[in-house]
């Protein structure tokens, strides 16, 4: 066997660059944590730190996985503080139980949860604070003094002075409790378009994501998982896998057999030649048995997690009456970065280097591993190769730190392809069976769904009469004003294991809810914007940029030959986004030309971001609607890798329009609300385009039947 070159992503970087002379590019992780080390600094609150040399040292709390935190996080602090752009400095915190609140990354809560607030008082801390200092220098009064470009003037008298030389007399000060925080027109920074921090390290390859750690002594290492859910290891043989070289090690851990080696690849191929028994559980399914079961469980009532006024009377008054079921697969994740994590268990303390998007939670884990108190437990967090909710489960750095203990070394886990996808908390699969009617004006006037679907929480058997509320959530709680709507939940106990995916809930939801809709509006011979407006009277936001998306699409103007148009919203973590898909068939499939999104987020703070963000959910929506499906033979899953499990190609991109609605609200979500409306806007253009409505995704060519095409 060939011995692997050590060529890493950087050294590939350097290898190919044109033009580049001189870089070096180191990627030895020493502990160097800035924030610990003495010096003359000025910190007034966990998130900020200004030293005697003017330098804004801004501590992000959150984890970055694309989303842009470490850049739009710092700019509501600079912007409240008048920091000099050009003299922040950014670092990434390490874990710590309660020093910044909850640092945990989901739900598009970096910006619109408690940051909002908490970081623009904390950057007002620090400025009232800075005033105050030079105020009482020149003896004035603070309210005679302003900030701009982190610097204190004192325009009567002409007297300016830095930030970097009030720290030491600031720091003396005492903390004010309700700091001024600026009113919208004031801000420098919040709302325009900024270029990302970490450009210049991505492109030039010096961020650290987790599989990038060094450390002294580190050994390498992969775990095989049982591959059937509720399966056991029973027996391995590992002489063929002993004799692959640069393997060190084989031995069992909680969730399968590690193989420790030299490198990565020889971990890999060491695993590759184990010879594993799986001792099977109860639990031997297929995807159409769970369908089957589902199906039975929507025979009974379930929880009822919606009712107004009488639907059952609505339904026997209504002129015409639609009946369906809807059904979503599960998903995986697929991040880019494979699961991952490098652990350094020593005798009296633990150092975690993790891709996660819940740090807390990682030091909890490997704290109770280990049994050390939390504090002898630091968790270092990398940027992360995409997270879409992944990342906040613990149980690859469960494997990096069992195995670590065993080494007695620092070793890094990583995953194969295939086991990740194989190993996922899936985003659950659903059984939605409706019933709605039109009354003789054409109204929709009654609703009726029920939604069977195991909850989107851990893993094992879930039983309980409740409602769990993300898998509800989309749908029970949708905008649309029907005055007769009932909505109830069956709870399956299948033990796949699920978890939250990004937009979780809405994601599945707004497709059956969006697509139903455009059943009713078809059956009662109207447009579906039209309709649409009809019920968005509560929500006078979300009609708007149902407005906006309409009008920028072109909505009702003629299109190509072989062209539709299908439109779906969604209100999500507080964003508002409906879109309009362009769509045609090509070779039988569909074809996705162009997409029309308008998008209210309420305050903005990175618009580059945003952007971003938006354009990303499409890719990820689409990537769904149009190949995303996790099947089960035997109760283990089918899919491995990209070749079975594909995501969107380079050429099947549309062109994106993206319009962001200019708004003073609170900050609503932005990395997750723009995914749930596009499948059900492909689809409902497809019914446009085909006369075939898609019920199941993924969207397949076998179900679409071409019976012409008519623009919207």
């Amino acid at each position: 066997m060939t011995k692997p070159q050590t060529l890493d992503r950087r050294d590939f970087l350097k290898a190919s660059a044109v033009g580049v002379g001189g870089l070096t590019l180191a990627f030895h992780l020493p502990d160097d944590r800035p924030w610990k080390e003495p010096s003359d600094r000025f910190e007034p609150n966990a998130f900020v730190r200004i030293g005697t040399d003017g330098i804004v040292t801004i501590m992000v709390a959150k984890a970055e996985m694309g989303q842009g935190v470490r850049t739009s996080l710092p700019m509501v602090i600079a912007d409240e503080l008048d920091a000099d752009w050009e003299a922040v400095r950014v670092v990434q915190a390490d874990a710590h139980p309660s020093m910044y609140g909850s640092q945990m990354t989901v739900g598009s809560r970096s910006v619109r949860g408690n940051a909002w607030p908490t970081l623009r008082q904390a950057g007002a801390t620090a400025r009232a604070m800075l005033v105050a200092a030079a105020a009482a220098r020149w003896q004035v009064a603070p309210s005679a003094c302003r900030t701009e470009g982190s610097r204190v003037f004192h325009d009567p008298s002409g007297r300016s002075v830095g930030y970097g030389d009030l720290v030491e007399a600031a720091a003396a000060l005492p903390v004010p409790a309700n700091p001024r925080l600026k009113d919208p027109s004031e801000f420098r920074l919040i709302g325009k378009p900024m270029p990302s921090l970490d450009t210049p390290d991505i492109v030039t390859g010096r961020v650290i994501y987790g599989m990038d750690v060094r450390t002294p002594g580190m050994l390498y290492a992969t775990v095989v998982h049982c591959p059937i859910f509720e399966g056991s290891l029973e027996r391995f043989d590992a002489t063929a896998a002993h004799r692959v070289p640069g393997v060190k090690d084989i031995f069992a851990v909680t969730q399968g057999v590690a193989v420790v080696a030299e490198n990565t690849w020889a971990a890999f191929q060491g695993a590759k030649a184990l010879n594993v028994t799986w001792k099977p559980g109860e639990f031997t399914m297929s995807s159409e048995d769970i369908s089957r079961s589902f199906a039975e469980i929507a025979q009974a009532p379930g929880a009822v997690a919606r009712e107004e006024g009488d639907v059952e009377a609505a339904l026997q008054r209504a002129v015409k009456v639609v009946r369906a079921v809807y059904e979503v697969p599960y998903l995986a994740h697929a991040t880019m970065e494979p699961m991952n994590c490098t652990a350094d268990v020593r005798s009296d303390h633990c150092e975690v280097w993790a891709p996660t998007q819940h740090p807390q939670g990682v030091q909890s884990t490997a704290a109770q591993i280990t049994g050390f108190p939390i504090e002898r437990v630091a968790v270092h967090v990398t940027r992360l190769g995409c997270g879409l909710g992944r990342r906040s489960r613990p149980d690859f750095v469960q494997d990096a730190v069992e195995t670590s203990m065993r080494m007695r070394a620092p070793v890094q886990v990583v995953w194969t392809r295939e086991e990740d996808i194989q190993h996922d908390w899936y985003r659950p699969a659903a059984y939605n069976r409706f019933e709605g009617g039109v009354d003789e004006d054409g109204n929709v006037s009654a609703w009726k769904l029920r939604i069977v679907a195991p909850p989107i929480v851990g893993r094992g058997p879930r039983r309980g009469p409740g409602v769990d509320g993300a898998s509800v959530d989309g749908a029970a709680n949708m905008a649309y004003a029907v005055p007769n709507l009932f909505v109830d939940y069956g709870r399956s106990p299948v033990p796949v294991p699920t978890g939250h995916w990004r937009s979780v809930g809405p994601s599945q939801n707004t497709f059956i809810v969006e697509s139903f809709l455009d059943e009713l509006a078809h059956a009662a011979g109207r447009d579906p914007v039209g309709v649409r407006r009809q019920l968005l009277v509560n929500h006078p936001r979300l009609r708007h940029v149902l407005d906006v998306a309409a009008e920028r699409s072109g909505w009702g103007t003629p299109l190509p030959a072989g062209h539709a148009r299908g439109v779906a919203l969604v209100e999500d973590k507080g964003g508002l986004v409906a879109e309009v898909a362009e769509v045609s068939l090509e070779d039988g499939r569909p074809k996705v030309h162009r997409v029309t999104v308008a998008a209210d987020f309420g305050q903005i703070v990175n618009p580059n971001a945003v952007h971003g963000q938006v354009v990303g959910s499409i890719v990820t929506g689409l990537s769904a609607a149009l190949y995303g499906e996790i099947t089960l033979e035997g109760g283990r899953v089918v899919q491995s890798n990209f070749h079975d499990y594909p995501l969107l190609k380079i050429g099947e991109m549309p062109e994106i329009d993206v319009h962001i609605v200019d708004s003073t609200e609170h900050p609503g979500g932005v990395g997750e609300p723009a995914v749930p409306p596009i499948a059900p806007a492909v689809t409902n253009a497809l019914f446009v385009l085909t006369g075939v409505r898609i019920r199941r995704l993924p969207i397949r060519a076998s179900a679409l039947q071409a019976v012409g095409a008519s623009g919207s």
